[in-house]
């Protein structure tokens, strides 16, 4: 470990620098519920502080769960994928996590993200929410126990709503449980007022992945 900060630390996974958030209080059981958050573009290269100052902390009532944010030094999370599924499954066997409650959050090019490491693992995550972001509709099907929440700005145009709406018709039309929340007057920051949206959270804590299996 680099360094341990009040409640935060950062370390390294393959190269890749990730900070860990830890959550208010304990839980009882000493598992938290979890969540991958993956940056934008505006995010990637090797400045921390740009992790470190997101507007996810500083917006995003996170106080009943562990974070683990990594940077992309990369052009795109895409170039890392393969890394960053190998990361969250070490995430998800971590004693300190509640496995069942795993999730992934990400914006823009992390909105895509987000999408993508879904449908690459598909039994890992409890819920998922993309926001200003797209993938590959066409392999949806990965998603039809993964629920999805994902939000867009009507007048963004570096990723048209278009691209969230084509992913979460495309998870229902194969059977899985998606919504789309499209703010009308919100352009590409549509993450800000996601953020700030306490039921967002609320909705992530009540996805379980052992009652979405059916078991």
């Amino acid at each position: 470990m680099e360094t341990n900060i009040s409640q935060r630390e950062h370390a390294e996974f393959r190269g890749m620098r990730y900070l860990i958030q830890y959550p208010a209080e304990n839980s009882q059981s000493g598992k938290s519920p979890a969540i991958l958050f993956l940056h934008g573009a505006g995010s990637r290269g090797t400045d921390f502080s740009k992790i470190e100052n997101n507007l996810f902390f500083q917006l995003a009532d996170l106080s009943e769960f562990l974070v683990f944010a990594p940077q992309c030094r990369e052009n795109s999370w895409a170039d890392r994928m393969q890394d960053l599924s190998a990361f969250a499954k070490e995430i998800a066997i971590r004693p300190d996590m509640d496995e069942t409650r795993f999730y992934a959050m990400g914006y823009s090019m992390g909105g895509y993200a987000t999408w993508q490491i879904a449908i690459s693992n598909p039994d890992l995550f409890a819920a998922i929410v993309p926001i200003c972001g797209g993938g590959m509709y066409w392999d949806a099907a990965q998603l039809e126990h993964t629920p999805v929440w994902a939000f867009h700005g009507a007048k963004d145009e570096t990723v048209f709503p278009e691209e969230s709406r084509k992913m979460v018709d495309a998870v229902n039309r194969f059977g899985g449980n998606a919504k789309l929340t499209v703010y009308p007057d919100c352009a590409h920051d549509s993450w800000s007022d996601t953020y700030r949206n306490p039921e967002v959270f609320q909705w992530l804590l009540s996805q379980r992945k052992d009652l979405n299996l059916g078991e």
